[in-house]
């Protein structure tokens, strides 16, 4: 085809650059471009190829932020995946030819060959712009222990809290100080995880500056501070130089609460160790029959099997009846003074496992090349004193384990823990005075079914500790009643009464005025004006003036109010209040509730913080660096937060933190 004469071109267009110009000429799709003329085109021509070239760069763009969404989207869900379930993050050799390249390595290996999407968005983005490196991980971790702070700080508002402090040794042999505050959220107790700080020395002067510096990250001021709950340790509960004593000198209204969980352990142990003679040897009888059959593996099977051929046999007879969750493959625990209920959970396998333990004790001694305490331990099991001793520490630390369990609980408040602490020891009473017979029937019944001698009552013994030649006896009926059962019973009411006798009589007292049970027939007017006056910085000239007239109508309207009827307790007294906004009525009684529920019963929150501290430390994960610890803890320990954030909020953290060449656009 002949081309057109240049006389057809359109008026030239000339497009300024600098100082030069370049003149443009062209018809159509045509152009032609001639040295010393000028360049024109069509209008059309021009606007079709700027109208291109925009839709081509749009498209780029899309597709390179659509990318780099899949490859932020794909590198946070690994991450949080990895963070809620405690897992280590990196391997040991993260090569491309490696076979185990670590977690968050294998898991975006995994991502990208089941979803084509991730692998095209990774394999687009370069070797510079991998999102893999240690520090994003870090970083990653921040904004979301950040993000799970700030929920928690939005919680907490202005209001009054407490502290939950505890220690403990980390895989690694560093000190570690775990911090939870403990609030009340529109009347509902709430406890919260909020740092894991090493400190390298535990006096009660670096305790204090350390947990000033934690408030002060967090901008909580010490006034704000209602409630400490601290172990026995003398450095936090020490009367006259403990951390709990430099906080009251600060704060007067911190008042200090001794883990009543803690508390509980102490009488167990003393009753275990110190209340009669043959109580310690029994617990020592108990630790070597452990030993003898669990000592080896081969011991260990044996009892397993053993155990599991007891349990067909009892199927087969009818005597127990199969279940999902029952009869599950099990084995004696030793005894420990520090761990809570463990002495109640050995007690009860032993007599699950008579049978069997029995039947490995035999064999051991059969077979063993050397002596051993095999023989011995059966001598000791079955004899009725063994027998007695078994079922009666069976039934009391039953007791106080339900109410250790029932301590342990979050929502737990002062008033119906000392509720709970009068209620064992009316059971204990109660069983001082008339359980000795159902005991001792029991006692029999079980020597019976398992072939023990039971001895006559009326028969005389030398007295333990004694000669025969001195000629001192006692019937088995004194021995068994009045120097075992007695004997051990008193004890641990002693300690009861010793281990649970506060110095914060007269706030504890005050604040069961508010317990709703029956009516609300423990309100006092007078004692409840009292905290008040304890709580001087909480309520003003006028609100005192004023609170005893507000009392006196709040107990008319609730005992009249049918809502109010159904409440057990405290903390259901204020989750009520909230629901019908009495609260806004009645804001001084409300606030005296609030007072109430922030005193901490307990530190097991922060011991099943340090079960997650377990968790995420390993040998094979010991010297993680200390921040990037603290916000793993912070994520995992408070995992109904961290589930909760919006991946977008996150991201917006962490884009925020630096400039960084995989950065997402803003308004992504």
């Amino acid at each position: 085809m002949a081309s057109k004469p240049e006389a057809d071109c359109q008026t030239p267009v000339t497009v300024a650059r600098g100082r030069s110009q370049r003149q443009i000429t062209g018809h159509g799709r045509r152009c032609s471009r001639r040295k010393g003329q000028q360049f024109t085109t069509s209008s059309s021509s021009r606007g079709l190829a700027s109208v291109l070239i925009r839709r081509g760069i749009r498209e780029v763009k899309s597709s390179i932020i659509a990318s780099r969404l899949i490859e932020g989207k794909s590198i946070l869900t690994s991450h949080r995946y990895l963070i809620a379930q405690g897992l280590s993050f990196r391997g040991h050799d993260e090569s491309s030819t490696s076979l185990n390249k670590g977690n968050f390595l294998e898991m975006i290996d995994w991502l990208k060959d089941s979803n084509e999407d991730v692998r095209v968005a990774f394999d687009s983005g370069g070797n510079n712009c991998k999102m893999t490196s240690r520090e994003i991980q870090k970083d990653l971790a921040r904004c979301c222990a950040q993000e799970v702070t700030e929920v928690i700080m939005g919680e907490l508002g202005d209001k009054k809290f407490s502290i939950l402090i505890d220690e403990s040794r980390d895989i690694s042999v560093k000190e570690q100080m775990a911090v939870m505050l403990r609030y009340v959220n529109e009347g509902k107790v709430m406890e919260r995880f909020i740092c894991l700080h090493h400190i390298i020395d535990t006096t009660s002067e670096a305790l204090k500056l350390a947990l000033l510096k934690i408030l002060d990250h967090y901008n909580l001021s010490i006034s704000r501070l209602r409630g400490q709950g601290y172990d026995g340790a003398s450095n936090m509960r020490g009367e006259f130089n403990g951390l709990q004593r430099k906080i009251l000198d600060e704060n007067p209204h911190a008042f200090y609460i001794h883990c009543f969980a803690h508390r509980l352990q102490l009488v167990v142990v003393a009753v275990a160790s110190s209340s009669c003679s043959y109580i310690h040897d029994f617990f020592e009888y108990v630790s070597l029959i452990v030993t003898a059959t669990t000592s080896s593996c081969k011991k260990m099977e044996m009892l397993v099997e053993e155990s599991h051929k007891d349990i067909l046999k009892r199927l087969e007879r009818g005597e127990i009846s199969t279940g999902r969750g029952l009869h599950q493959q099990t084995s004696l625990a030793r005894p420990g003074d520090t761990r809570w209920g463990l002495h109640h959970k050995t007690l009860l396998r032993l007599d699950q496992m008579w049978a069997c333990v029995i039947k490995v004790l035999s064999t051991v001694d059969a077979n063993g090349r050397n002596p051993s305490h095999a023989a011995g331990c059966i001598e000791k099991m079955e004899c009725f004193k063994f027998a007695l001793v078994l079922k009666l520490m069976m039934k009391l630390f039953a007791i106080t384990n339900e109410l250790s369990q029932l301590l342990q609980r979050k929502d737990t408040n002062v008033v119906l823990a000392l509720e709970l602490i009068h209620d064992v020891k009316l059971r204990l009473a109660t069983m001082r005075d008339s359980g000795w017979e159902s005991l001792k029937d029991e006692v029999q019944q079980f020597c019976n079914s398992k072939g023990i001698p039971v001895p006559n009552m009326d028969d005389e013994i030398p007295v333990r500790g004694r000669s025969r030649k001195e000629g001192r006896t006692i019937t088995n009926l004194h021995y068994y009643r009045a120097e075992i059962f007695y004997v051990v019973i008193d004890k641990i009411c002693v300690e009861m009464n010793h281990r649970f006798g506060d110095s914060n009589q007269e706030v504890i007292a005050c604040f069961s005025c508010l317990d709703p049970k029956n009516s609300f027939s423990k309100f006092d007017v007078e004692k409840l004006s009292r905290l008040a006056e304890i709580y001087c910085a909480d309520f003003s000239n006028s609100d005192r003036a004023v609170l005893r007239d507000q009392l006196e109508t709040y107990v008319l309207h609730l005992r009249n109010h049918v809502a109010f009827s159904t409440c057990k307790d405290v903390e259901s007294l204020a989750r009520k209040m909230v629901e019908t906004e009495k609260q806004l009525v009645f804001p001084l009684v409300y606030k005296l509730i609030e007072l109430a529920l922030l005193l901490p019963v307990s530190t097991a929150s922060v011991e099943r913080a340090f079960l997650a501290m377990k968790i995420i430390t390993s040998k094979l994960r010991s010297t993680i660096n200390d921040d990037w610890f603290n916000h793993l803890m912070i994520c995992y320990t408070e995992r109904e937060i961290f589930k909760s954030l919006d991946d977008d909020v996150i991201t917006r953290r962490f884009q925020a933190m630096k400039a960084r060449k995989g950065i997402l656009p803003r308004h992504h």
